[in-house]
């Protein structure tokens, strides 16, 4: 083999090694700080229970909607109940327009679970529904044993699984 060939094979070999360390840096970076999916950013000030209602940038493609035996839209939902997991019992008001779930000290429901990504998902009053978004976390967001791609109608008495929390919205 020419010392020509031998040098590019090395020269494309390290550049593959490169863009993959990249690619891992990249991943490791928007799990620990975060990263946001629907178009604008929104600010918030400090962690409170529920902040400002803010009206939420339109989501991105489509939104999918998934049956609940109870039938009835969540938008008449008042809390969010948590039904297992370390937290279980405990519940929120509804009384914003987001929600912010994840490990991130400032997330409106801080779930202390490996499982979580930081910024794990968000719950996002739109239309008289609210629609649960999963912000590309690591291990995934479930409504209803399915997991969720884009964003989804969350109906009343719904389970929403983020790692080992399980939580509902009820009137």
């Amino acid at each position: 083999m020419s010392e020509l060939a031998l040098f590019l094979v090395r020269f494309g070999f390290m550049a593959v090694l490169w863009i993959f360390i990249f690619s891992i840096i990249g991943v490791i970076r928007a799990d620990l700080f975060g990263q946001r999916v629907v178009g604008k950013a929104t600010e918030r000030s400090v962690p409170q229970v529920l902040s400002t209602p803010i009206i939420p940038a339109a989501p991105s493609g489509a939104v999918s909607v998934v049956s609940s035996s109870a039938g009835r839209s969540s938008s008449i939902a008042t809390r969010l109940v948590i039904v297992e997991g370390e937290h279980t019992g405990k519940e929120l008001p509804l009384s914003g327009r987001e929600l912010h779930i994840g490990r991130a000290p400032n997330s409106d429901l801080v779930i202390d679970d490996e499982y979580a990504s930081t910024q794990h998902a968000k719950l996002v009053l739109m239309n008289e529904d609210w629609l649960i978004q999963d912000l590309n976390s690591t291990n995934g967001t479930y409504l209803a044993g399915a997991r969720v791609g884009t964003p989804a109608v969350v109906k009343l008495n719904t389970p929403v699984k983020i790692g080992k929390t399980v939580f509902e919205l009820r009137a």
